[in-house]
């Protein structure tokens, strides 16, 4: 990414001031498997009290490529780092997909217009609502 983006946009990861930010403060406790990094800092507290924690993502800034158990991690709801918390995975997971919404891969069902608008004809029986009725 260029300088001026990095300046200048916040959407498109971190900015030059959240990365110097995260030199300064931060103290750098994980990446997971997207590539984001997480931060904390003892010295600067939350208004209830809690060390800061954030994330500096590795792509756009979208909340949904945080993996559930850094989503718990950042929001104080486990202590330790979620690495050695974590239990086995189960046969049954399935990888994460991002959200796709307002992309190509988007779920769209029959009769969408993105698909030619086109549904299956109602059978017999609907009855339309009438106020008289």
């Amino acid at each position: 990414m260029s300088i001026l983006a990095k300046i200048f946009t916040w959407w498109n990861g971190a900015t030059i001031g959240t990365s110097l930010w995260s030199a300064r403060f931060g103290e750098h406790v994980g990446t997971d498997s997207f590539g984001n990094k997480y931060f904390r800092s003892a010295k600067l507290k939350t208004t209830q009290g809690y060390e800061r924690r954030w994330v500096i993502y590795s792509g756009p800034n979208d909340a949904s490529n945080v993996p559930a158990e850094w989503f718990g991690w950042l929001h104080h709801n486990v202590e330790g780092l979620p690495e050695s918390h974590l239990p086995p995975p189960r046969i049954w997971e399935v990888d994460y997909t991002p959200n796709a919404t307002g992309t190509g891969n988007a779920y769209r069902p029959q009769g969408a217009l993105e698909r030619g608008g086109q549904r299956a004809r109602a059978t017999g029986d609907y009855e339309a609502w009438t106020p008289d009725a």
